[in-house]
Protein backbone atom coordinates (compact mmCIF):
# COMPACT_ATOMS: atom_id res chain seq x y z
CA UNK A 1 0.00 0.00 0.00
CA UNK A 2 1.13 4.27 -0.72
CA UNK A 3 2.64 4.84 2.18
CA UNK A 4 0.72 8.57 2.14
CA UNK A 5 -2.15 6.41 2.03
CA UNK A 6 -4.80 4.65 3.67
CA UNK A 7 -6.36 2.47 1.42
CA UNK A 8 -4.97 0.82 -2.22
CA UNK A 9 -6.27 3.44 -4.60
CA UNK A 10 -7.27 2.85 -8.33
CA UNK A 11 -4.74 5.56 -9.76
CA UNK A 12 -1.69 3.78 -7.69
CA UNK A 13 -2.64 0.53 -9.45
CA UNK A 14 -2.93 1.50 -12.65
CA UNK A 15 0.57 3.03 -12.17
CA UNK A 16 2.16 -0.11 -11.21
CA UNK A 17 0.82 -1.38 -14.29
CA UNK A 18 1.30 1.48 -17.20
CA UNK A 19 4.23 3.99 -17.61
CA UNK A 20 2.32 6.22 -18.66
CA UNK A 21 -0.95 8.41 -17.29
CA UNK A 22 -4.34 6.32 -17.79
CA UNK A 23 -7.99 7.38 -18.30
CA UNK A 24 -10.76 5.41 -18.61
CA UNK A 25 -13.59 6.12 -22.00
CA UNK A 26 -17.15 5.11 -21.43
CA UNK A 27 -18.31 3.07 -24.20
CA UNK A 28 -22.12 2.31 -24.96
CA UNK A 29 -22.29 -0.69 -27.29
CA UNK A 30 -25.57 -0.77 -27.63
CA UNK A 31 -26.21 -3.91 -25.73
CA UNK A 32 -29.50 -4.55 -23.69
CA UNK A 33 -29.76 -7.07 -20.68
CA UNK A 34 -31.85 -10.35 -19.50
CA UNK A 35 -33.35 -8.76 -17.38
CA UNK A 36 -34.75 -5.97 -19.39
CA UNK A 37 -35.28 -7.97 -22.58
CA UNK A 38 -37.66 -10.53 -21.01
CA UNK A 39 -34.94 -13.73 -20.65
CA UNK A 40 -34.61 -12.96 -16.61
CA UNK A 41 -37.49 -10.31 -16.31
CA UNK A 42 -38.46 -6.95 -17.29
CA UNK A 43 -38.13 -3.36 -16.46
CA UNK A 44 -34.34 -3.99 -15.09
CA UNK A 45 -33.29 -3.45 -11.10
CA UNK A 46 -35.17 -1.07 -9.71
CA UNK A 47 -32.90 1.86 -8.89
CA UNK A 48 -31.30 1.59 -12.62
CA UNK A 49 -31.45 4.49 -15.00
CA UNK A 50 -28.40 4.03 -17.51
CA UNK A 51 -28.61 8.12 -17.92
CA UNK A 52 -26.80 8.76 -14.77
CA UNK A 53 -23.34 7.46 -15.55
CA UNK A 54 -23.41 7.97 -19.17
CA UNK A 55 -21.92 10.56 -20.78
CA UNK A 56 -22.91 12.59 -23.61
CA UNK A 57 -20.86 11.16 -26.20
CA UNK A 58 -22.26 7.68 -25.20
CA UNK A 59 -25.04 7.17 -27.75
CA UNK A 60 -25.80 3.83 -29.44
CA UNK A 61 -26.02 5.47 -32.59
CA UNK A 62 -22.09 6.39 -32.93
CA UNK A 63 -19.89 3.11 -33.18
CA UNK A 64 -17.54 2.22 -30.97
CA UNK A 65 -15.04 4.39 -32.78
CA UNK A 66 -16.70 7.31 -32.82
CA UNK A 67 -17.64 7.11 -29.13
CA UNK A 68 -13.79 6.57 -28.55
CA UNK A 69 -13.07 9.57 -30.96
CA UNK A 70 -15.16 12.11 -28.73
CA UNK A 71 -13.66 10.79 -25.88
CA UNK A 72 -10.40 10.90 -26.46
CA UNK A 73 -10.58 14.31 -27.72
CA UNK A 74 -11.82 15.99 -24.52
CA UNK A 75 -9.32 14.58 -22.48
CA UNK A 76 -6.18 14.96 -25.52
CA UNK A 77 -6.65 18.97 -25.71
CA UNK A 78 -5.30 18.61 -21.77
CA UNK A 79 -3.08 15.40 -21.63
CA UNK A 80 -1.85 14.71 -25.20
CA UNK A 81 0.47 11.85 -23.76
CA UNK A 82 -2.70 10.09 -21.82
CA UNK A 83 -3.22 6.48 -23.00
CA UNK A 84 -6.69 5.27 -22.79
CA UNK A 85 -9.01 2.46 -21.19
CA UNK A 86 -12.40 1.49 -23.13
CA UNK A 87 -14.89 0.90 -20.73
CA UNK A 88 -17.77 -0.86 -22.03
CA UNK A 89 -20.23 0.32 -19.18
CA UNK A 90 -23.87 0.81 -20.00
CA UNK A 91 -25.97 -1.96 -19.39
CA UNK A 92 -25.12 -5.70 -20.01
CA UNK A 93 -21.47 -5.87 -21.73
CA UNK A 94 -21.15 -9.39 -22.84
CA UNK A 95 -24.23 -9.83 -23.44
CA UNK A 96 -24.37 -10.82 -27.31
CA UNK A 97 -22.89 -13.81 -29.65
CA UNK A 98 -19.38 -14.22 -28.98
CA UNK A 99 -18.55 -12.97 -32.72
CA UNK A 100 -20.34 -9.91 -31.80
CA UNK A 101 -18.62 -9.00 -28.83
CA UNK A 102 -14.94 -9.99 -30.14
CA UNK A 103 -16.10 -7.42 -33.08
CA UNK A 104 -16.57 -4.55 -30.34
CA UNK A 105 -13.93 -5.04 -27.95
CA UNK A 106 -11.20 -5.45 -31.09
CA UNK A 107 -12.96 -1.92 -32.32
CA UNK A 108 -11.82 -0.63 -29.27
CA UNK A 109 -8.54 -2.16 -29.10
CA UNK A 110 -8.11 -1.15 -32.89
CA UNK A 111 -8.14 2.44 -31.79
CA UNK A 112 -5.11 4.52 -31.44
CA UNK A 113 -3.89 5.13 -27.52
CA UNK A 114 -6.42 2.68 -26.43
CA UNK A 115 -4.13 0.27 -24.10
CA UNK A 116 -7.20 -2.09 -22.55
CA UNK A 117 -10.80 -2.93 -21.96
CA UNK A 118 -13.15 -2.32 -18.69
CA UNK A 119 -15.97 -4.80 -19.32
CA UNK A 120 -18.80 -4.28 -17.24
CA UNK A 121 -21.42 -7.19 -16.89
CA UNK A 122 -23.31 -9.03 -14.68
CA UNK A 123 -22.39 -12.29 -13.07
CA UNK A 124 -24.95 -14.46 -14.85
CA UNK A 125 -24.03 -13.50 -18.03
CA UNK A 126 -20.11 -14.80 -18.60
CA UNK A 127 -20.04 -17.83 -20.49
CA UNK A 128 -17.13 -20.22 -20.75
CA UNK A 129 -16.44 -19.56 -24.26
CA UNK A 130 -15.87 -15.38 -23.66
CA UNK A 131 -13.79 -16.24 -20.67
CA UNK A 132 -11.42 -18.15 -22.50
CA UNK A 133 -11.66 -15.30 -25.53
CA UNK A 134 -10.79 -12.85 -22.60
CA UNK A 135 -8.24 -14.79 -20.57
CA UNK A 136 -6.09 -15.29 -24.21
CA UNK A 137 -6.76 -11.27 -24.71
CA UNK A 138 -5.21 -9.97 -21.36
CA UNK A 139 -2.16 -12.40 -22.51
CA UNK A 140 -1.70 -9.16 -24.44
CA UNK A 141 -3.65 -6.13 -23.15
CA UNK A 142 -4.81 -4.97 -19.97
CA UNK A 143 -8.06 -6.51 -19.78
CA UNK A 144 -10.52 -6.58 -16.33
CA UNK A 145 -14.28 -7.72 -16.18
CA UNK A 146 -16.06 -5.53 -13.56
CA UNK A 147 -19.17 -7.28 -12.28
CA UNK A 148 -22.25 -5.87 -10.87
CA UNK A 149 -22.80 -7.55 -7.26
CA UNK A 150 -24.39 -4.82 -5.63
CA UNK A 151 -25.76 -6.81 -2.56
CA UNK A 152 -24.29 -10.33 -0.85
CA UNK A 153 -27.98 -10.48 0.57
CA UNK A 154 -30.48 -12.73 -1.99
CA UNK A 155 -33.27 -10.73 -0.01
CA UNK A 156 -32.50 -7.87 -1.44
CA UNK A 157 -31.00 -8.79 -4.74
CA UNK A 158 -35.01 -10.23 -5.09
CA UNK A 159 -35.98 -6.56 -3.67
CA UNK A 160 -34.20 -4.47 -6.45
CA UNK A 161 -34.86 -6.96 -9.46
CA UNK A 162 -31.78 -7.86 -9.90
CA UNK A 163 -32.48 -11.30 -11.09
CA UNK A 164 -28.88 -13.22 -10.29
CA UNK A 165 -28.14 -14.76 -6.81
CA UNK A 166 -25.34 -14.23 -4.43
CA UNK A 167 -24.28 -17.32 -5.19
CA UNK A 168 -23.89 -16.73 -9.16
CA UNK A 169 -21.17 -13.72 -8.14
CA UNK A 170 -19.54 -15.58 -6.46
CA UNK A 171 -18.75 -18.32 -9.03
CA UNK A 172 -18.37 -15.78 -11.82
CA UNK A 173 -15.79 -14.05 -9.63
CA UNK A 174 -13.72 -17.41 -9.13
CA UNK A 175 -14.36 -18.16 -12.20
CA UNK A 176 -13.06 -14.81 -14.59
CA UNK A 177 -10.40 -14.79 -11.88
CA UNK A 178 -8.92 -18.57 -11.70
CA UNK A 179 -8.08 -17.20 -15.81
CA UNK A 180 -5.67 -14.68 -14.96
CA UNK A 181 -8.33 -11.90 -15.72
CA UNK A 182 -8.46 -8.80 -13.41
CA UNK A 183 -11.64 -9.07 -11.76
CA UNK A 184 -13.95 -5.95 -10.19
CA UNK A 185 -17.07 -5.90 -8.06
CA UNK A 186 -19.33 -3.26 -7.89
CA UNK A 187 -21.31 -2.63 -4.85
CA UNK A 188 -24.32 -0.18 -3.22
CA UNK A 189 -24.13 0.50 0.07
CA UNK A 190 -27.26 1.53 1.96
CA UNK A 191 -30.01 -0.34 -0.27
CA UNK A 192 -33.22 -0.35 1.77
CA UNK A 193 -34.16 -2.96 4.18
CA UNK A 194 -30.21 -3.67 4.85
CA UNK A 195 -28.79 -2.66 8.36
CA UNK A 196 -25.85 -1.42 9.32
CA UNK A 197 -24.23 -4.26 10.39
CA UNK A 198 -25.02 -6.31 7.37
CA UNK A 199 -23.73 -3.71 4.95
CA UNK A 200 -20.80 -3.79 6.78
CA UNK A 201 -20.85 -8.00 6.61
CA UNK A 202 -20.54 -7.58 2.72
CA UNK A 203 -17.10 -6.46 3.38
CA UNK A 204 -16.37 -9.71 4.97
CA UNK A 205 -17.93 -12.07 2.04
CA UNK A 206 -16.43 -10.09 -0.39
CA UNK A 207 -12.92 -9.80 0.92
CA UNK A 208 -12.65 -13.84 0.66
CA UNK A 209 -12.93 -13.98 -2.96
CA UNK A 210 -10.27 -13.29 -5.50
CA UNK A 211 -11.27 -9.61 -6.36
CA UNK A 212 -8.85 -7.18 -7.60
CA UNK A 213 -11.07 -4.34 -7.36
CA UNK A 214 -13.93 -2.98 -5.60
CA UNK A 215 -16.35 -0.09 -6.54
CA UNK A 216 -17.96 1.26 -3.78
CA UNK A 217 -21.34 4.06 -3.87
CA UNK A 218 -24.11 5.29 -2.17
CA UNK A 219 -27.62 4.70 -3.00
CA UNK A 220 -29.22 7.22 -5.16
CA UNK A 221 -33.00 7.74 -5.92
CA UNK A 222 -32.94 8.68 -9.33
CA UNK A 223 -36.30 9.67 -11.25
CA UNK A 224 -37.71 7.58 -13.69
CA UNK A 225 -37.06 4.40 -11.59
CA UNK A 226 -39.65 2.46 -9.86
CA UNK A 227 -37.35 2.92 -6.91
CA UNK A 228 -37.52 6.27 -7.32
CA UNK A 229 -41.20 5.94 -7.70
CA UNK A 230 -41.38 3.75 -4.17
CA UNK A 231 -39.27 6.36 -2.10
CA UNK A 232 -41.83 9.49 -3.02
CA UNK A 233 -44.72 7.05 -1.93
CA UNK A 234 -43.37 5.35 0.85
CA UNK A 235 -40.07 7.58 2.12
CA UNK A 236 -39.89 5.24 5.43
CA UNK A 237 -38.89 2.12 3.87
CA UNK A 238 -35.74 3.68 3.03
CA UNK A 239 -33.09 4.74 5.29
CA UNK A 240 -30.86 7.81 3.72
CA UNK A 241 -27.60 8.91 5.35
CA UNK A 242 -26.30 11.65 5.60
CA UNK A 243 -22.73 12.64 3.55
CA UNK A 244 -21.03 12.74 7.01
CA UNK A 245 -22.59 9.44 8.07
CA UNK A 246 -21.08 8.25 4.98
CA UNK A 247 -18.22 8.80 5.09
CA UNK A 248 -18.03 6.93 8.49
CA UNK A 249 -20.32 3.58 6.80
CA UNK A 250 -17.27 3.61 4.07
CA UNK A 251 -14.68 3.61 6.45
CA UNK A 252 -16.22 1.04 8.84
CA UNK A 253 -16.62 -0.88 5.30
CA UNK A 254 -13.03 -0.63 3.88
CA UNK A 255 -11.49 -1.59 7.58
CA UNK A 256 -13.16 -4.78 7.15
CA UNK A 257 -12.17 -4.88 3.33
CA UNK A 258 -8.96 -7.07 2.05
CA UNK A 259 -6.31 -5.32 2.29
CA UNK A 260 -5.27 -6.49 -1.22
CA UNK A 261 -7.83 -5.09 -3.20
CA UNK A 262 -7.90 -1.81 -5.05
CA UNK A 263 -10.97 0.58 -3.71
CA UNK A 264 -11.54 2.30 -7.16
CA UNK A 265 -14.58 4.77 -5.40
CA UNK A 266 -16.52 5.49 -2.80
CA UNK A 267 -18.97 7.40 -4.14
CA UNK A 268 -21.02 8.08 -7.63
CA UNK A 269 -22.36 11.04 -8.87
CA UNK A 270 -25.83 11.83 -10.71
CA UNK A 271 -26.66 14.09 -13.02
CA UNK A 272 -28.57 16.77 -10.95
CA UNK A 273 -31.55 16.70 -12.64
CA UNK A 274 -31.97 13.22 -12.48
CA UNK A 275 -31.31 12.87 -8.93
CA UNK A 276 -34.17 12.77 -6.05
CA UNK A 277 -32.31 11.85 -3.14
CA UNK A 278 -29.73 12.34 -1.50
CA UNK A 279 -28.27 15.46 -2.31
CA UNK A 280 -25.35 16.31 -0.72
CA UNK A 281 -23.49 18.55 -3.15
CA UNK A 282 -20.02 17.16 -2.66
CA UNK A 283 -17.92 16.30 -5.43
CA UNK A 284 -16.26 12.73 -5.93
CA UNK A 285 -13.01 14.29 -5.22
CA UNK A 286 -14.02 16.41 -2.33
CA UNK A 287 -15.59 12.79 -0.64
CA UNK A 288 -12.34 11.22 -1.33
CA UNK A 289 -10.44 14.21 0.36
CA UNK A 290 -13.13 13.68 3.65
CA UNK A 291 -12.33 9.83 3.41
CA UNK A 292 -8.91 10.35 3.59
CA UNK A 293 -9.14 12.93 6.27
CA UNK A 294 -11.39 11.30 8.68
CA UNK A 295 -9.37 7.62 8.35
CA UNK A 296 -5.80 9.93 9.39
CA UNK A 297 -8.11 11.21 12.35
CA UNK A 298 -9.55 7.52 13.22
CA UNK A 299 -6.20 6.39 12.90
CA UNK A 300 -7.31 3.83 10.72
CA UNK A 301 -6.66 2.13 7.69
CA UNK A 302 -8.24 -0.66 4.68
CA UNK A 303 -7.92 -4.07 6.49
CA UNK A 304 -7.51 -3.33 9.75
CA UNK A 305 -10.30 -5.08 10.72
CA UNK A 306 -9.65 -7.61 8.33
CA UNK A 307 -10.04 -11.31 8.90
CA UNK A 308 -9.77 -14.18 6.38
CA UNK A 309 -11.96 -17.22 6.80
Amino acid sequence: MNEEKRYRDFGDFLREFFPFKVQKISVNAGFTCPNRDGTKGVGGCTYCNNQTFSPDYCHTEKSVREQLEEGIAFFSRKYPEMKYLAYFQAYTNTYDELETLKRKYEEALAFPDVVGLIIGTRPDCMPDELLNYLAELSKHTFVMVEYGVESTLDRTLERINRGHSWEESKEAIRRTADRGIYTGAHLILGLPGEEREEILHHADLLSNLPLTTIKLHQLQLIRQTRMGREYMEHPERFLLYTAEEYVELVIDFIERLNPSFVVERFVSQSPKELLIAPDWGWKNYQFTAKVNRRLEERNTWQGRLFSQE
